[in-house]
């Protein structure tokens, strides 16, 4: 399979750069200014010694701090370890609602060597605004990630 744009900008933009924190954070800047009819878009980092998620970098609105794992969509996705595609976040039981705005949610785990890093997690304030092709892009887009972390 090729690698999507996103992916190829996010790979050359990364090339050479080993902090974790810069690489989130342009990752997260690139999703922002990429995707179209999204509100938000970052990542929440795995902490184990809490079992939660803590916010990591992100583009837009202010966010929850912490996310205990099982919790809401994200921590959904964390304790089920894989993709959660969302239509309407306010059917979704347990639905964390950070920003009231936000009407549908995508959330891909991102694993690497069976270590738990965390979560990538974008928000749009249309209902069903994420496609099962947008889940494959930003799978394939996690996981260039992952290379450079």
């Amino acid at each position: 399979m090729t690698n999507s744009l996103l992916s190829q900008q996010l790979d050359a933009l990364l090339t050479n750069e080993t902090n974790f924190i810069a690489n989130l954070s342009n990752a997260s800047a690139l999703l922002y200014q990429s995707l179209s009819d999204i509100n938000w878009a970052g990542f929440y980092l795995y902490d184990e010694t809490n079992d939660e998620l803590h916010l990591g970098p992100f583009q837009g609105k202010v966010a929850c701090m912490h996310i205990k794992n099982s919790s809401g969509v994200c921590g959904t996705a964390l304790q089920q370890q894989k993709v959660l595609r969302v239509d309407n976040v306010h059917e979704f039981a347990g639905h964390i609602a950070c920003d009231s705005a936000s009407n549908s949610e995508i959330v891909v785990p991102l694993i690497k060597d069976d270590k738990i890093i965390g979560v990538l997690d974008i928000d749009s304030p249309s209902l069903s605004r994420f496609s099962p092709e947008d889940e494959v892009e930003l799978v394939e887009f996690s996981k260039t990630l992952l290379k450079h972390i």
